[in-house]
C-alpha cells in the first residue's frame, strides 16, 4: 500500500544570495527552509486578499485496532 504524502513536492530554483537569506530567516524562526518559504508565501498571498485553507495534517502513528477486543 502506498502512502501519499500531503504535501505537493515540485522542483524550485533560487538565486543563492535569496536562498542564504531565506536560510537566515528560518534559522532565526528556528523553521526548515521549506516551512519558512511556505509561511512566507502564505503571508504574501494574505495581503493580496487570498485565502488558503490550511490541509487536514497527515496522521502519523499506527492506525487504531479494528474490532473491540482489549486483548
Amino acid at each position: 500500500m502506498k502512502i501519499m504524502s500531503a504535501k505537493k513536492a515540485f522542483p524550485l530554483r533560487l538565486d543563492p544570495a535569496l536562498y542564504d537569506a531565506l536560510q537566515r530567516v528560518a534559522d532565526a524562526e528556528l523553521r526548515s527552509i521549506n516551512a519558512e518559504i511556505e509561511v512566507l508565501l502564505r503571508e504574501a498571498l494574505a495581503r493580496r486578499g487570498v485565502k488558503v485553507k490550511v490541509s487536514p495534517a497527515v496522521r502519523r502513528g499506527r492506525p487504531p485496532q479494528q474490532g473491540g477486543d482489549d486483548s
